[in-house]
């Protein structure tokens, strides 16, 4: 069976912000795998081979913040950083990728980088980001999680309860602006699967503070 989430992971700052938030969300390292994508395989076999070993200390790194040094790790191949993500969790049956912020991001805010931005105009599966520093709070648990939804679409309240439960965390009201995890839903009459927010949301999200996570419409995440 392939890991329920996906971490993207370069080694970068705000993506150790992403494997804090993996590891709340998963709860068992089991759940877990990471991946960093290549865009393209070097001409010279040298320097395909430093190129590759650089992706894999890159993910060992991750592996060993993580404290899970036996956690799957994958370097993907793909034309984006987007698609081959979205291409590895398909693979892998993944419900879930997480990423870092943008690395303009203030501290406590949540900001998709543009790989992550890509999935959610176009992907079908579940997005997180992490707020930027969260890497920095050893402590950090969701105890609470706020559902953001335009129209009837449940997909962010049932997501948002599956969750609480599994994490012993309590669903808070929807203008929690200050909530540990935002759960997210599409904007009315999306097609089932897919992802689209709407402005009323996006507005909600960038007055906020507190990890998001963005779910397709009619597919509540269940870890």
């Amino acid at each position: 069976m392939g890991a329920g989430v996906i971490i993207s992971y370069d080694g970068t700052a705000n993506d150790d912000d992403a494997l804090a938030l993996g590891k709340l969300l998963a709860g068992n390292d089991a759940e877990l795998a990471l991946a960093y994508v290549r865009h393209a395989r070097e001409l010279d076999s040298k320097r395909e081979e430093l190129a590759q070993h650089d992706a894999e200390r890159r993910l060992e790194h991750g592996a060993a913040l993580l404290g899970a040094p036996n956690i799957p790790r994958h370097v993907v191949l793909g034309s984006s950083t987007g698609t081959g993500l979205e291409d590895l969790a398909k693979a892998e049956a993944a419900a879930l990728i997480v990423f870092g912020s943008d690395y303009r991001t203030p501290p406590g805010h949540a900001e998709p980088p543009n790989s992550a931005q890509q999935l959610l105009e176009i992907g079908a599966i579940g997005i997180a980001v992490a707020a930027a520093g969260l890497r920095a709070n050893r402590d950090a648990k969701i105890q609470t999680i706020a559902a953001l939804s335009a129209g009837g679409d449940e997909t962010a309240q049932q997501t948002a309860e599956a969750l609480a439960g599994k994490l012993g965390a309590r669903v808070v009201a929807a203008d929690g602006a200050d909530a540990d995890l935002i759960i997210v839903g599409p904007r009315p009459g999306e097609p089932r699967g897919r992802i689209e927010l709407s402005g009323a949301v996006r507005t909600m999200l960038d007055a906020s503070r507190g990890s998001v996570l963005v779910v397709p419409s009619g597919k509540p995440l269940r870890l």
